[in-house]
């Protein structure tokens, strides 16, 4: 639909008015082309740095793999129902126009007029809505792509996800639980404490962990160097690698399995059974 006719239908139908009101719509009319231009850069929810920083804050890549299949699974659907209703509206389009043809009564031809704009209207809107939907997917598979290089993988299967989450649960309980600390004297808050004994971790163990971490950022800042971000993820993988099998162990105890080889999907597992 286009902006001019929209603005030329305003300006027809605009009642007798004080001057600045037609002098706007002209400001309007000649400016809106360039501001059509520069939001067709948007129409997205989310920037791409949002996506990566705030959006998928998982902290290991197998399941950061699996946020950004779920958001490029997401984005799909949308696209997918957005596709429908462009489809539905432009056939309601073409049954309009094919009655203002063989309509003579000027008041329902006026009235056709008008819904044939609205609905032109809501394609252009939903064109729009699937352009940024479509830059979206772009990027997220990209990203995709470039997470299974950075392990060095072709793909992930089941196994590799199942393998993963103690690793992924034990640095997201350390790194919530440091968030909490840092603002209560390095005590870990009643919420990471159930975590981590949920996760079979000995919260006093825990504890000692948080205390030698702070302690070691201390010690940089007194000698006026910055801890950093780096250092941080080495020590939550560090916590990672030493209560790796602490879960399973928990999990046992209760007469449960972590990993339960004949209910997954894995092309891996089917290739070591033919061997």
């Amino acid at each position: 639909m286009s902006t001019d006719l929209i603005m030329s239908n305003i300006k027809t139908n605009l009642p007798v008015a004080k001057p600045e009101y037609k002098q706007m719509l002209v400001n309007i009319q000649n400016k809106m082309p360039a501001v059509i231009r520069d939001t067709s850069n948007f129409h997205k929810s989310h920037s791409q740095f949002m996506q990566v920083t705030l959006d998928i804050t998982a902290i290991t890549p197998i399941r950061s793999i699996k946020h950004t299949l779920a958001e490029i699974d997401r984005t799909r659907s949308a696209l997918q129902g957005a596709y429908i209703s462009m489809r539905k509206k432009e056939v309601k389009l073409k049954k309009k126009e094919a009655q203002l043809v063989d309509c003579t009564a000027p008041l329902d031809r006026e009235l056709l007029e008008i819904q044939i704009l609205e609905i032109n209207g809501h394609l252009e809107t939903t064109q729009n809505a699937v352009n940024g939907a479509l830059r979206k997917m772009n990027f997220l598979v990209n990203q995709h792509d470039q997470l299974l290089e950075s392990i060095g993988r072709d793909e992930i299967t089941e196994e590799d996800y199942e393998r993963e989450e103690s690793r992924y649960h034990i640095m997201t309980c350390m790194k919530q639980a440091l968030s909490a600390a840092r603002s209560h004297n390095g005590i870990i808050d009643e919420g990471n404490l159930i975590y981590l004994f949920d996760l079979g971790i000995n919260a006093g163990q825990a504890q000692a962990e948080m205390f030698s971490y702070l302690n070691m950022e201390n010690e940089l800042l007194a000698e006026n160097k910055a801890p950093s971000h780096e250092m941080t993820l080495k020590w939550l993988s560090a916590c990672a690698d030493k209560w790796a099998d602490d879960p399973s162990n928990f999990a046992a105890l209760r007469g449960f399995s972590t990993l339960d080889e004949s209910s997954l999907t894995n092309k891996l597992l089917e290739e070591k059974k033919n061997v």
